[in-house]
């Protein structure tokens, strides 16, 4: 089955030791990954890639060069790689690659199987402990396939972008995006229930403000946890009365997206890289990945959105003027800081 881990409150050494282990496994015949932002000159993803291609394994690495502060030490890391043998890809000029995926390709008793990782967060075992992240181990066909894909258009090897699954920008992200907001329209309209909850770390695209204006023209319920920068204005009499952001900054910066769409009783969740900016959108390669398995799915509806959507410490409401205000316990209402009660169902 499916695993998912929420970081920082359950270690990120499940995905170094995930890399480590393909480096090490003799029947692993190849791992790709996208890199762009990796702890330094130690990085041990780093040391498990050159490992397996000392090992003989086929690996190919999208290092992101343009990745802002980053590229000294990116560029340092791509010679290394290079010179063990790995195929270090470079990105394209006009797109940064700032999605989090990597595939471990295995050679099994029935025949060859996918195991994939998606994160939110960069392949950094440091900002790991300080930033909030999900990551989604999976080999679900489908995903696999999707992923492949995505790894021969990285490396030059395809064209094809005929994904089954995955949302990746800029080849089908902000198409599918704008039509599963629609779609949350045509189920208010049609009286189904319908609702858009997530989390990201920001919104200024305006075609996808324009979309969430709609849906809130027809009723349909918004509700989103957006830390950053956000033009989206709530609460505005005939535009945006069903739209609801609030803003949570705490002690790990929040850094996962999630997005969920209730889709008429038949919601579908999703996890990913991009924020919803006219640059994820256009001008970066995103990954954002249906979340398939409905335990795992309830997991994050209930058990993460949830806890976070009840924080009344660390919790900033956006008002209709473009203001916020800190929100606090209500007289009949107990105090809840999200962060801390992950820190300590992390602990119990």
């Amino acid at each position: 089955g499916d695993i998912l881990l929420h970081h920082p409150y359950e270690s990120f050494d499940p995905v170094v030791q995930f890399i480590q282990q393909a480096a090490e496994d003799p029947q692993v015949l190849a791992i790709k990954q996208t890199l762009y932002r990796t702890s330094g000159r130690n990085s041990p993803i780093v040391a498990a890639l050159l490992e397996a291609a000392e090992n003989e394994k086929q690996v190919a690495v999208l290092i992101e060069l343009k990745a802002r502060f980053d590229e000294e030490n990116n560029i340092d890391w791509a010679r290394r790689l290079e010179r063990a043998g790995v195929h270090v890809v470079y990105g394209f000029p006009e797109l940064k690659t700032h999605a989090k995926a990597t595939l471990v390709v295995r050679q099994e008793q029935d025949g060859i199987r996918r195991y994939i990782h998606f994160g939110t967060g960069n392949y950094n075992e440091k900002t790991a402990k300080l930033y909030t992240d999900l990551s989604l181990f999976t080999c679900r066909p489908e995903l696999g396939s999707d992923v492949t894909q995505l790894f021969n258009m990285l490396t030059g090897f395809s064209k094809i972008t005929d994904y089954e699954e995955l949302l990746v920008a800029p080849a089908n992200l902000r198409r599918e995006l704008l039509a599963l907001i629609d779609r949350e329209t045509e189920h208010a309209r049609a009286g189904r229930p319908s609702g858009i909850r997530g989390k990201l770390n920001a919104i200024t695209d305006a075609e996808v403000v324009r979309a969430l204006y709609r849906a809130s023209q027809a009723g349909v319920p918004v509700d989103l946890l957006v830390r950053g920068m956000c033009v989206v204005r709530p609460g505005i009499p005939g535009i945006s009365e069903t739209v609801r952001i609030r803003s949570i900054v705490g002690r790990f910066l929040e850094h996962s997206r999630i997005f969920i769409f209730e889709n008429g009783g038949d919601a579908q969740t999703f996890i990913g890289s991009a924020d919803w900016m006219g640059r994820n959108l256009g001008r970066r390669v995103e990954t954002v990945v249906p979340v398939l398995d409905p335990l795992i799915s309830e997991t994050i509806r209930s058990q993460i959105l949830g806890v976070l959507y009840a924080d009344n410490m660390k919790t900033r409401e956006l008002l209709p003027d473009g203001s916020y205000r800190r929100l606090h316990p209500k007289p009949d209402e107990l105090p809840v800081d999200a962060q801390h009660v992950f820190l300590t169902q992390a602990h119990a």
